[in-house]
């Protein structure tokens, strides 16, 4: 009976158990061969897992403002490259005024709040005691704040009230971790606290919002004070910030309501761009998304490189062992074996060597992740399962492109020359 007269399958099974032998049998060579394409692999899988946390960390953090929610700002609010214009450097900052203009236009809105931020470039900090935080989100605000920002849930106490925002009261609410750095064994609620030096009763506390982006150490500092008496502190302060709240289904519409009373309060000439900008959730993450798309292809580039080079120490060991084992390509011929057959012998054992390079990357890679999330547990870092089905078949056509130079060489040889090879 001939190796050709087996069934297809048997011949595949037989392929691939022989390609397993020669890797084992040249364990050395073979590592050595495989080391950019698992260094590729594992770069690959290692960047995929960090963009993956990444993104669903900035997608919860983004979206805890409220989906249904647009932003206005004086200045581009979405992720930039470069700096900024003349005109852009040269925009006056949205007001009170603004403010209560888009409030009153904004027919399609449930709610408009407005935040006024210090204009220190000194970071805020909060002290009780002999504990200080510092790198605070610290603003003025109306009372609406608490109903436009979906993420702010006040977990202890209560939020302040428009009264208490016209009477100029002197209260905060803080965020979470604030709560539990300065109070770490008691209740928040009622405690006086110095507010940038200015004293403050806790009014409530926030629960933590999800995501990524409550600060660099992805702590929840908020210390929010009502807007008036934001301005008896800090009079001189003038960067507001605007954010409505649309009915449902109605964002749209209430975006071009927000902008055509903006346009107006601003003097606008109706030839001219808006001098101001505005952002929702869905333009924030897709402008995320650019950023990872644009290093997603820089990263791939890189791995192509290394796998390129795996796959000429692919084709180079492959050619070795064509001469290796000449003399067994002629038994088989002898045998009754076709050209086919042999090239697909060497590839299958091409594919396999590269392959496992790619299925070492994959583990590394989980390591490295692992390692990640061990040492960063605010990002959840994970590895998707396309990444490991697209890193082992990418790993593997390496092997099968670079694999047919040498498998087509031996399906060349002449049976007799071969066999009287030494």
């Amino acid at each position: 009976m001939t190796w050709l007269k087996k069934p297809a399958h048997q011949n595949l099974v037989e392929d691939l158990r022989m390609a397993l032998e020669t890797l084992r049998s040249n364990k050395l060579r073979a590592a050595l061969t495989l080391l950019s394409i698992t260094v590729a692999v594992t770069t690959l899988i290692a960047v995929v897992a960090l963009m993956m946390g990444l993104d669903r960390n900035i997608q919860e953090s983004i979206q805890s403002y409220g989906t249904n929610t647009a932003f206005f700002w004086h200045l581009p609010t979405g992720p930039r490259f470069g700096r900024l214009t003349k005109e852009e450097r040269m925009r006056k900052e949205l007001s009170f005024d603004d403010f209560l203009a888009v409030r009153e236009a904004c027919l399609s809105c449930n709610n408009v709040t407005v935040s006024l931020f210090p204009e220190d470039e000194h970071p805020s900090t909060v002290r009780y005691k002999s504990e200080e935080i510092t790198g605070l989100d610290f603003r003025g605000t109306t009372g609406e704040f608490f109903s436009v920002y979906a993420n702010a849930v006040v977990r202890e106490g209560r939020a302040f009230t428009e009264i208490e925002n016209l009477h100029r009261v002197e209260v905060a609410v803080i965020g979470e971790d604030i709560a539990k750095g300065l109070f770490p064994g008691g209740y928040a609620v009622g405690k006086q606290l110095l507010v940038n030096g200015h004293a403050m009763t806790v009014m409530g506390v926030f629960e933590k919002p999800k995501g990524g982006l409550g600060g660099p150490d992805n702590a929840d500092k908020r210390v929010v004070i009502p807007y008036w008496t934001f301005r008896k502190l800090y009079p001189s302060a003038k960067q507001h910030g605007i954010r409505i709240e649309a009915k449902p289904g109605l964002l749209p519409a209430a975006i071009d309501e927000g902008r055509v009373a903006l346009r107006r309060m601003r003097r606008v000439p109706f030839d001219k761009p808006d001098n101001f900008s505005f952002d929702t959730a869905a333009s924030l993450i897709s402008n995320f998304h650019k950023i990872v798309g644009m290093v997603a292809l820089a990263i791939t580039v890189i791995a192509s490189v290394g796998l390129m080079i795996g796959g000429v120490g692919v084709m180079n060991i492959m050619l070795v062992s064509v001469t290796e084992r000449t003399r067994e390509i002629g038994v088989r011929k002898a045998m009754g074996a076709r050209r086919r057959d042999i090239i697909w012998q060497f590839l299958i054992e091409a594919m396999a060597l590269a392959a496992t390079g790619g299925v070492a990357g994959v583990a590394l890679g989980y390591g490295i992740t692992a390692a990640i999330e061990a040492l960063v547990p605010n990002l959840p870092a994970f590895v998707p399962l396309w990444a490991v089905m697209m890193s082992v078949t990418v790993a593997a056509s390496v092997g099968l492109f670079f694999g047919m130079y040498p498998a087509v060489k031996a399906s060349r040889l002449d049976p007799v020359m071969a066999l009287r090879y030494e």
